[in-house]
């Protein structure tokens, strides 16, 4: 994919695909990829990746465009789908102002035995306007020209301590992942809405896991199939993919030295070495999502601060296994103050004020996972015990919990794993395939 600057615009280029992003007033357009001859002297800046979005770290800041310049590759989940972790990113303020050196892979069309890219030529008219503006600077020197320098400077260091925790999000935390052809945001079971499955990518996503979709906002809202290509659900959390190879005729150490085990070929099923694709994905809710300690509790739409779901899969022989636990913080309306180490937590509201948004989130829990085990990790007695007991309160108001203690011995023997075959997926105890829909335990944590 090739990024070009043109004088009033930035253009990503894939093929017959083309994204324009206005550098006037940073509105994003697709294109057909013949009107690049149409743009003002456009120069190819390198190679990227993909889009991230859109964003505006500072309403004194321009809007800048993320985007991927490099990735890994992290695995290949069951169909051959890439799975990719991002490893550096590029920022561009949408405005008049020349990037920083981006460090962009050149690509060799355009770049054939030349290390950097050139600079864009100025047109006439441009000349003519710094030429007025170098004489409105010379006429207007003194104490207000000083203090306009002293803001542009303050904006400078604003900008650049902004975009390096920018960076730090991106590049030191390992956290960011993406598929072109795999739904990262939805488990197996709910990847098996067949009335989402002929849409494209982006539109059978999970809403709560597409990290990136306020940043590529606008380009949704053009409703026109052309943006699907830009389009790309990113995720923040964790996803690992190993393929195991099996023997299953393959003796312990202990019996092959054995003079009395027989020497046996070895075989397996079909006549080869199973594999297994095993992965884990951390998927984590852009829903009231924040650092520790500053971000805890539920809000007034039932989110709790950092929602996470984990999946665990295996898949072999055209047969997929999946488990899901969800995690996530204490669902009453609690803080802590401070950034010292484990600040003591307090209660904003009473319990008649939080029942309403502490159902809201469990209601919406129990239609997407249906029974749920709650497992509490607040500790019990000292500082959290305030925690613990507001509650243990609230869910006395629904239930007698020496029904649920009773009741939880039944629930886990019903937990079971969620088995796909090929397009077909089972949803409880009545198909014909013996595994059925997952369970996930569910602790909300400190």
């Amino acid at each position: 994919m090739e990024l070009f600057q043109a004088k009033d615009h930035y253009i990503l280029q894939s093929g017959d695909h083309a994204l324009w992003c206005s550098r006037i007033d940073g509105t994003m357009n697709v294109r057909p990829a013949t009107d690049l001859l149409l743009a003002w002297n456009p120069t190819c800046l390198g190679l990227v990746e993909g889009l991230v979005g859109k964003i505006q770290l500072h309403t004194d800041l321009p809007l800048g465009l993320i985007l991927i310049c490099q990735k890994v590759l992290v695995g290949q989940m069951p169909g051959d789908h890439k799975v990719y972790k991002i490893t550096k990113i590029a920022v561009i303020p949408l405005s008049e102002e020349e990037p920083l050196d981006l460090e962009l892979e050149l690509c060799k069309k355009h770049h054939f035995g030349i290390d950097k890219p050139e600079k864009l030529a100025q047109s006439p008219d441009e000349s003519k306007f710094l030429m007025k503006t170098l004489s409105q600077i010379k006429s207007n020197v003194g104490a207000p020209t000083k203090k306009k320098v002293k803001e542009n400077k303050e904006k400078e260091r604003l900008e650049r301590r902004l975009l390096d925790e920018l960076y730090k999000i991106f590049m030191d935390s390992d956290s960011f992942y993406y598929s072109m052809t795999y739904d990262l945001t939805n488990t197996v079971q709910r990847q098996g809405d067949t009335e989402k499955s002929n849409l494209p990518l982006w539109k059978q996503v999970d809403d709560r896991f597409f990290w990136n979709k306020h940043m590529v906002q606008e380009l949704i809202d053009l409703q026109v199939p052309e943006v699907d290509f830009w389009v790309t659900p990113i995720i923040q959390g964790f996803v690992q993919v190993e393929e195991l190879v099996v023997n299953y005729n393959e003796s312990p150490d202990e019996e092959k030295n054995s003079p009395d085990t027989p020497l046996q070929e070895l075989t397996c099923v079909d006549d080869i070495h199973p594999r297994f694709t095993v992965a884990l994905i951390s998927r984590r809710s852009r829903h009231r999502a924040g650092m520790r300690y500053k971000r805890r509790g539920v809000d007034t739409d039932g989110h709790v601060a950092n929602f996470v779901e984990t999946e665990q899969l295996i898949h072999v022989h055209n047969h997929s296994l999946s488990f899901v636990q969800s995690r996530g913080s204490v669902p009453v309306f609690w803080s802590q103050a401070g950034y010292r180490y484990n600040p003591r937590p307090r209660l904003e509201k009473g319990e008649k004020e939080t029942i309403p948004y502490f159902a809201a989130h469990f209601d919406e829990q129990l239609n997407l996972y249906k029974k749920q085990v709650i497992i509490n990790l607040v500790d019990q007695s000292g500082r959290e015990k305030i925690i613990e007991n507001c509650c243990t309160e609230t869910i006395l108001t629904f239930e007698n919990v020496q029904t649920l203690t009773d009741a939880i011995s039944d629930i886990i023997a019903d937990m079971r794993w969620g088995c796909a075959t090929g397009s077909t997926r089972s949803c409880g105890p009545t198909t014909a395939t013996p595994s059925v829909d997952s369970t996930p335990a569910r602790p909300p944590s400190r």
